[in-house]
Parts: C-alpha cells; structure tokens; sequence
C-alpha cells in the first residue's frame, strides 16, 4: 500500500479531527483546489473516497462538502481497484 500512496503523491496520514472518518487516520492526494482523492485507514484496511473541500487546510479538521465513498477494503492486487485511482489522477 505505501507503494501506491508514494506513487500517486497522497501525503502523510494524519489522524481525522472532523468526525467525517470516525477519527481515523486519513491521507489524501489533489485532483485540483478543491476536490481530492482520500483513503481513510481503519486498523489494516483502507476505504477510497473522493471529496470537495473549500480548501485543503479544511482536510481532517472540517466536513467536506461532498464525499462519495468510491470503495471499501482497496486492494491494490485487484484491477478495478487501481482503476478506480487512475481514472481520477491520470
């Protein structure tokens, strides 16, 4: 997993103070100003979100504006999980 979150330039995780990720640790990578990619770590699993956010400071400390969970458990070994990466930063 951390091969995938280096590829794609997700940042550090940091622990969710916004209570959107159940206090979570969370990590997210830049599709533009306002809308990101982020995965939430949940003991050993990973869920894929895509979200808005009037800013990036907002990420971790306020609700975002839209947030749509794009996957449960990501798994980098299955194709349509990846895809589901690429399609939103390639």
């Amino acid at each position: 997993m951390e091969n995938v979150l280096k590829y794609y330039e997700f940042s550090g995780f940091k622990k969710d103070n916004s209570n959107t990720f159940n206090g979570n640790e969370i990590s997210f990578s830049e599709l533009n100003s306002q809308h990101y990619l982020i995965f939430e770590k949940s003991e050993n699993t990973y869920n894929l979100y895509v979200s808005k956010y009037l800013q990036k400071k907002d990420i971790g400390v306020n609700p975002p504006e839209i947030l749509e969970l794009l996957t449960k458990n990501y798994d980098k070994s299955i194709p349509e999980h990846r895809l589901l990466i690429k399609q939103y930063l390639n």
